[in-house]
């Protein structure tokens, strides 16, 4: 049996962690959260909550753990979903076993993700928000298969069911009715860095309607949304829409 392997690339502070939830409530599917974590806290030095343990869990290296990712589903399941945030896929790391995935890419506005981003972290840099690399990917991508489908977080909160039906069609999978709600709660197959991050997405059964934000971004992170939006805007042109 050879499982569909999806990834799912995103940026932070998005819906990544809902969409996984959504994915993993199919009987045929089986998630794995963000399996590229701990090579890039090892790689970067860079202090995150928890960062020891999410080492100690995943491990320095990001070569078993990409075999993985291009192996079958654990289980026998027919589909092995997959959280990738984008800038965990490092430079020095190999990129052309994304080859062997169905690759999407899911966008949030610069200004959106900035404005959650710095409720927690003031000090975001280019590669914390994940904007740059994420077109990198993209493209690397492009260059190894047909190009992949990128989705706009605000366009799939307004229609869950209509965007998740045509990213069944374009995998080649049935919607399945499951896929809009959950039970609130933890998962075994959250990464050890849920306690830390996951609090709302524990309390969710679904996914919340978009609710237009009045973002005010300070004159200070004027740069970094000038260096961001480019990537974002092209990609934003690309996306599919139910």
């Amino acid at each position: 049996m050879t499982s569909k392997r999806i990834a799912m690339w995103s940026g932070p502070r998005n819906i990544s962690t809902a969409m996984m939830r959504a994915w993993e409530n199919r009987p045929d599917t089986c998630v794995w959260d963000e399996p590229l974590y701990g090579p890039y806290l090892h790689s970067t030095g860079i202090a995150h909550p928890g960062s020891e343990a999410i080492i100690a869990d995943q491990g320095r290296d990001w070569r078993p753990l990409v075999e993985r990712c291009v192996s079958d589903a654990p289980d026998g399941a027919a589909v092995f979903y997959q959280k990738q945030m984008t800038h965990h896929l490092l430079p020095s790391m190999d990129w052309d076993w994304l080859a062997a995935l169905d690759n999407c890419f899911l966008i949030r506005s610069p200004e959106e993700v900035l404005a959650s981003y710095r409720r927690t972290r003031p000090d975001a840099t280019e590669d914390d928000l994940g904007i740059i690399r994420q077109a990198e990917i993209f493209d690397h991508v492009t260059r190894l298969q047909s190009p992949p489908l990128v989705i706009d977080a605000k366009d799939f909160l307004l229609d869950p069911r209509g965007m998740l039906e045509l990213v069944c069609t374009v995998f080649g999978l049935e919607f399945d009715e499951c896929m809009l709600s959950w039970p609130p709660g933890k998962r075994s197959s959250d990464g050890v860095w849920g306690p830390h991050w996951y609090d709302s997405v524990w309390a969710s059964t679904g996914f919340e309607r978009y609710r237009p934000r009045n973002v005010v971004t300070p004159p200070a992170y004027n740069s970094l949304l000038d260096t961001c939006m480019p990537h974002y805007e092209r990609l934003h042109a690309l996306r599919v829409r139910a």
